[in-house]
């Protein structure tokens, strides 16, 4: 297992090199380059040469590609053109809110998901199996951002019963530890904090979860049904175990093998990045200031956002790699 987790960490390398040498030469190949459209309207042949000037783009295309990459490993990826800040500082700092987002996303997908997928193997071919089918695929084919829409205008707008937008109500006073707000209002005791926090995440959650949902669904209801056409059910039952003890350790156990690699699998691309919803719901994660980095040509962000992102999405599927080793004993064996 060891040598296994080294490995793929010695594949994020060629992996991380790529996507930079990909960034770097798309801002490269802007028009008129990233100093005509960092700079725009202001854009005179002075300005963009005091601006190749000050960051180096008057250099040969390796020595700047070097001089990235060296700053990159000591994730130094400059300052935001729009704040001013540390590329660094603000992608920690905003990371935490599309982490809580991605969790009530994945509990939401995961705890309908799972049951309701089992259900419909249960009751194949019964009107049940037949909605969650046709449910999973209209989960799958309605865009994000349309739901998201949607949702807001009925709980948020006509309804009033959940929060439309941000994190937190703005005139909460709330203490921050770790910018996880629901937590910080645990530690803090400070519970009405946490309450607002949790249905802030509501309708974000449940739109960005539909997706992911709709597939642990069609996973999970696959699953079972291959497995309970296996040699060890029937023989399980030919055994006169229980029926719960069969559902249990035998079918249940080993269905879940490949839906746990589809739960890694979505995990790591919300966290990867939720613009739409984050900008629909001005969630404050990292998917809205990637959007908000877009419009403002903020390519310092873009950069250092993209490339972290990466990161992170590489060490969850490593993570789910190493889960699912550990729960099949035939990848335990071998």
């Amino acid at each position: 297992m060891l040598r296994f987790i080294v490995r793929r960490l010695l594949q994020l390398i060629p992996i991380l090199l790529g996507l930079s040498l990909l960034l770097f030469a798309w801002l490269r190949a802007l028009p008129g380059g990233p100093a005509q459209a960092a700079l725009g309207e202001r854009a005179t042949p002075e300005a963009i040469a005091r601006y190749n000037e000050l960051f180096g783009l008057d250099q040969p295309l390796y020595v700047q590609y070097l001089r990235f990459l060296g700053r990159a490993v000591q994730l130094d990826f400059g300052n935001s053109s729009r704040t001013g800040r540390a590329v660094t500082e603000e992608f920690f700092e905003r990371m935490p809110g599309t982490i809580e987002l991605t969790l009530f996303a994945m509990v939401f997908a995961i705890g309908v998901g799972i049951p309701l997928g089992y259900l419909a193997a249960r009751r194949h071919g019964s009107w049940l199996d037949s909605t969650s089918v046709i449910g999973s695929l209209l989960g799958v084919a309605t865009p994000v951002f349309f739901l998201a829409y949607l949702l807001r205008l009925l709980f948020a707008v006509e309804l009033g019963w959940l929060p439309g937008s941000g994190r937190q109500e703005v005139r909460i006073d709330a203490t921050r530890i770790t910018n996880f707000y629901v937590l910080d209002g645990l530690l803090t005791r400070e519970f009405d904090a946490a309450w607002d926090a949790f249905l802030h995440l509501v309708l974000p959650g449940v739109a960005l979860g539909t997706i992911p949902l709709a597939i642990i669904v069609r996973i999970t209801r696959a699953s079972v049904l291959d497995v309970v056409n296996e040699d060890y059910v029937r023989t399980a039952n030919a055994k006169g175990l229980a029926t719960a003890t069969v559902r249990r350790r035998h079918i249940v156990r080993n269905a879940l093998l490949p839906v746990s690699t589809t739960i890694g699998l979505q995990t790591g691309l919300l966290l990867s990045g939720a613009v739409l919803t984050e900008t629909v719901f001005a969630f404050g994660g990292v998917g809205s200031a990637i959007f908000d980095a877009i419009f403002a040509r903020d390519f310092a962000v873009l950069q250092g956002f993209i490339l972290l992102l990466a990161v992170v999405y590489v060490l969850v599927n490593l993570l789910v790699d190493i889960s699912y080793g550990l729960l099949d004993p035939r990848v335990r064996v071998r």
